[in-house]
């Protein structure tokens, strides 16, 4: 497991699942997350999903559980892991909203950078993040992320259309934000 100061991450393990149905079922949070159009999830869906993501080689996925009571509140990875060019794609979500806007997210976020870059050894970690999301925005600028670029008017949501941005962080940029060598 890996630690920060108010998380941990730990393993997905199969009885999260049906809380995370219900997370992945509620639009407020749902709307910050994929681009696909929302539908219901189902236990079903998510048995389905964790089976797979078990056998999944090139993504490390982690389940954000707090410190102090070991409570869970989210979820994290690195997915479509390039080994060679030693680069993934970050994604996070806080499905507890009782612990929105408290820094949970942002030592989660530092916390699977330290394990990207450290343990992993990877070179590059970018993620993609609608304009609308302002939130999210600011705490991956707090940690290091910066935009690169934007799709725009690439998501229609809510009736109108919203721009995407493209957001990195390289290692050495990460390592002297962190004082790591």
């Amino acid at each position: 497991m890996f630690t920060g100061e108010l998380v941990i991450l730990g393993p997905v393990q199969r009885d999260y699942l049906p809380r995370y149905v219900e997370w992945l079922n509620d639009w407020e949070l749902r709307r910050f997350l994929a681009p696909i159009l929302p539908h219901p999830y189902t236990l079903e869906d998510e048995e389905g999903w964790f089976n797979r993501q078990r056998e999944e080689q090139n993504a490390r996925r982690f389940a954000i559980l707090t410190c102090a009571e070991g409570r869970l509140l989210g979820d994290c990875g690195l997915h479509q892991l390039d080994w060679t060019n030693r680069h993934a794609i970050f994604g996070i979500f806080i499905g507890d909203k009782d612990y929105w806007g408290k820094g949970y997210g942002t030592d989660a976020t530092r916390a699977l950078l330290r394990y990207a870059f450290e343990e992993a050894n990877l070179h590059r970690i970018e993620l993609e993040v609608f304009a609308f999301n302002s939130r999210a925005i600011r705490m991956y600028e707090k940690v290091g992320f910066r935009v690169e670029g934007t799709r725009k008017r690439a998501l229609f949501r809510e009736s109108t259309w919203h721009d995407e941005h493209i957001m990195a962080i390289l290692r050495d940029e990460w390592a002297a934000l962190y004082g790591k060598s």
